[in-house]
C-alpha cells in the first residue's frame, strides 16, 4: 500500500500536513473518518477515503460539518475511535452539536481538526479556531511542522480518552498544503468492534451520552481542563530555544514558529532572543508560561489570525502577584504584527527589528516595485475560471440565458464552492450575492 497508508515504521515519506494529519489518525487506529469538503482542510479526507477499503475502516463524506461531527461522535459512544474534519466556517456550522458534545463527554477517542485560511486564499472570512476552542472548553493542539501535525493528531486520540472530551486540533493553509519529511510509526493492527454503553455512571438511571445533568457536568468541564492543563505543563510539543536571559522573547506556535526562527537567525539574534514555542494551545500551560515570561521584560506575540495567545497571556499576567514584574508585551494591540492576514519570516523581521532598534533590508526597496511590474511584462493576465469541462459554466450560460428570456431582471444568490467564481466573467456575472453554505437558492 502506498501513499499515508503505507506499512513501512520508521521510513520517511513525503506528505503534505493534511497528509500527516490522516497519517497520524492510520496510527491512532481510527474506525471511522467524515468530512464535509473545504479547501485547506479537503485533503485530510481524502487521503483517508483512499485507504479505507484495504484498512478496514469507515470513511464518508458527510452532507454538512454537523452531520459529520454526528457521525464521527456516534462512533466515539460505540467505542470506536473516530475523526472529523472540516475548515474554519465549517466549525460554525457543527458548533450546536458541539458545543453540548463537550458537556457529556465521549466514549472512545474522538478529534475534530479544522483548517483556518489566514489572508482568506479560498475562504469568505478569516475565523480563528483558537476562540472557538476556548469558548467551548475544549483542548486544542496546533502542530508547527508536519512532523507534529503526524504526531500530534496521533496523542490527539489518547489525550481525548484520557480526558473523556473531544480534542480539536488546528491547522493552517501553509502547514495543510505545504509539504515536508514525516516518520512513519506502527499502524495498529488490532480489529476494532463496537459496543454502545449507554449507562451513565453518575446517575444510573440516565443516558450516559446526554449533556445532564448540565450543572454538574458543567463542573467537571472545568476539572478536565485542569487536568488537561497539567499534562501539556510537560508536553514535547511545547520547548524554549534561545539565551537563559533574553532582550526579546518571542511567545507563538503553528506555523508562526517557522517564521520567527527564520526571522532571528536572518538578524542573527540567536543570543539574545528568545524563543518559546507552544503546541498545546487550549488550555494553556500556565505555569510554563510563567516560568518563560521571566526571562525577559520584552515580549513578542507572533500569532495568525487573532491575538489569542496574547490576550490569554496577559489575562494570566493579571493573575500573578502583585509584586510580580509586568513584561511589556508587543504584537497585534500594539501594532507591531497585522491582526489580519498571513505572517511571513519579513513581517517578523520587522516587528523583531523595531523592539530592539535594528535596521534590517531583507531586499532592496526596488524589489516590490519590479515583483509587480514583471508578471505583466513578460506573463499574458489570466482571470479566476472554472477548471476545463466543468459543468458549472454550462450552468451559469443556461441560467444567464433564461432569465434573459424571463425579462424580470432575475440573478443568482449563491452560497460557498467553485460556483462562487459565477460572480465574474467564468459565470458571466450571474452571482450577486454569496456569504455561506445554505444561503443561496
Amino acid at each position: 500500500m502506498s501513499g499515508v497508508g503505507i506499512d513501512a515504521p520508521g521510513s520517511t515519506q513525503l506528505f503534505i500536513g493534511n497528509e500527516a494529519i490522516a497519517r497520524g489518525a492510520l496510527e491512532a487506529g481510527i474506525g471511522v473518518a467524515s468530512a464535509y469538503p473545504g479547501t485547506p482542510s479537503t485533503e485530510i479526507m481524502a487521503s483517508l477515503i483512499s485507504v479505507a477499503k484495504e484498512m478496514n475502516f469507515y470513511a464518508e463524506w458527510s452532507v454538512n460539518e454537523k452531520v459529520a461531527l454526528e457521525v464521527a461522535a456516534g462512533a466515539s459512544f460505540a467505542g470506536i475511535r473516530a475523526i472529523t474534519s472540516m475548515k474554519q466556517n465549517g466549525v460554525n456550522v457543527a458548533s450546536d452539536f458541539l458545543a453540548n458534545l463537550v458537556m457529556s463527554g465521549i466514549g472512545a477517542g474522538l478529534v475534530l481538526v479544522s483548517c483556518d485560511d489566514p489572508s482568506t486564499i479560498s475562504s469568505t472570512n478569516e475565523q480563528d479556531l483558537r476562540n472557538i476552542a476556548k469558548w467551548l472548553d475544549i483542548p486544542l493542539l496546533e502542530p508547527a511542522t508536519f512532523q507534529e501535525a503526524k504526531d500530534m493528531t496521533k496523542w490527539a486520540f489518547d489525550l481525548a480518552e484520557e480526558l473523556n472530551s473531544i480534542c480539536m486540533i488546528r491547522s493552517v493553509t501553509r502547514i495543510a498544503h505545504a509539504r515536508g519529511n514525516v516518520r512513519l510509526g506502527e499502524l495498529p493492527k488490532k480489529e476494532q468492534k463496537a459496543h454502545f454503553d449507554s449507562i451513565c455512571p453518575v446517575v444510573p438511571t440516565l443516558p450516559k451520552f446526554i449533556p445532564y445533568p448540565s450543572a454538574w457536568l458543567h463542573s467537571q468541564l472545568h476539572a478536565k481542563l485542569d487536568k488537561a492543563r497539567e499534562l501539556f505543563e510537560s508536553s514535547p510539543f511545547n520547548w524554549y530555544t534561545g539565551p537563559e536571559e533574553a532582550e526579546l522573547l518571542i511567545i507563538t506556535g503553528g506555523s508562526c514558529w517557522l517564521y520567527s526562527l527564520e526571522a532571528v537567525k536572518a538578524l542573527k539574534l540567536e543570543n539574545k532572543v528568545g524563543i518559546l514555542k507552544l503546541g498545546t494551545i487550549w488550555p494553556l500551560p500556565r505555569k510554563l508560561i510563567e516560568l518563560h515570561l521571566g526571562k525577559s521584560q520584552k515580549i513578542l506575540m507572533v500569532e495568525e489570525i487573532d491575538p489569542f495567545l496574547e490576550g490569554s497571556i496577559k489575562e494570566l499576567v493579571a493573575d500573578l502577584p502583585p509584586a510580580t514584574p509586568r513584561p511589556t508585551f508587543y504584537g497585534k494591540h500594539s501594532g507591531h504584527i497585522n491582526a489580519y492576514g498571513e505572517l511571513n519570516p519579513d513581517l517578523v523581521i520587522e516587528a523583531i527589528a523595531k523592539i530592539m532598534g535594528l535596521t534590517y533590508e531583507s531586499r532592496p526597496a526596488e524589489y516590490s516595485k519590479k515583483a509587480e511590474e514583471v508578471p505583466f511584462t513578460y506573463m499574458p493576465p489570466r482571470i479566476m475560471t472554472f477548471c476545463s469541462g466543468c459543468p458549472h459554466r454550462a450552468t451559469f450560460w443556461a441560467i444567464k440565458n433564461a432569465l434573459r428570456l424571463d425579462g424580470r431582471d432575475g440573478f443568482v444568490t449563491g452560497d460557498i464552492g467553485c460556483y462562487t467564481l459565477a460572480i465574474g466573467p467564468a459565470g458571466f456575472f450571474q452571482m450577486r450575492t454569496m456569504y455561506c453554505m445554505g444561503a443561496g437558492a
